[in-house]
């Protein structure tokens, strides 16, 4: 997990002193301290509330991890602001902060154009491609940073996020997940901003 320029790895660990009992107050300290055993510690106490909510809110598989680690984010980020207001235990604290991120992504869906950035393959898009949308695409990306160019260019050939992970040089597929999915925000936003895009948009 990415925290501005603080980097985090939540670990699958089978070490049961994970699910011990971790006071609130711990959490938050742990959070605050960038401790990858708490990080690791929400991961395995809190990951499946949120799966069930978003799998059951039109989500997929996908977005119960990009959802989980906006959550922490989001968590992080109020801990470290100190703007948190708990007046509920810290799970169903998290909680409503998941299900606020969640919400908050299926509006965004709603209210804009599907853009397929993970392009399928030719074969199976000829004749049906927006060329508008192709130009823009392929304009916007070469604004991206080659690193950020690379995990997309990489994931739409097929490889799985551990294979990324080892191209790359990055120390896990989480890394590599998380990586994929901030440079696909940074081209939605490029893309967004495009004025050939805005006029085509206005006039869809």
């Amino acid at each position: 997990m990415e925290f501005g320029n603080t980097i985090f790895a939540v670990r699958f660990s089978s070490d049961k002193r994970l699910f011990k009992k971790i006071s609130d107050i711990d959490i938050i300290n742990g959070v605050r301290d960038q401790d990858d055993k708490i990080l690791n510690w929400l991961y395995d106490n809190y990951f499946q509330s949120v799966k069930n909510h978003v799998l059951s809110n039109s989500g997929s598989n996908e977005d119960v991890s990009d959802v989980f680690q906006d959550s922490i984010i989001v968590l992080y980020n109020q801990i470290t602001g100190n703007n948190m207001d708990l007046t509920t235990d810290l799970k169903g604290y998290f909680f409503g902060i998941a299900r606020n991120v969640w919400s908050a992504l299926l509006r965004k869906k709603q209210k804009t154009i599907e853009l397929e950035i993970d392009l399928p393959d030719e074969e199976e898009t000829e004749g049906q491609a927006d060329p508008v949308l192709e130009r823009i695409v392929s304009r916007v990306f070469q604004e991206l940073k080659p690193d950020q160019q690379m995990v997309l260019n990489l994931f739409s050939e097929g490889l799985s996020y551990e294979e990324i992970a080892f191209k790359m040089n990055l120390k896990n597929e989480v890394y590599a997940r998380r990586k994929k999915y901030l440079s696909k925000e940074v081209l939605l936003d490029l893309i967004k901003a495009d004025p050939e895009y805005q006029e085509y948009f206005r006039f869809r």
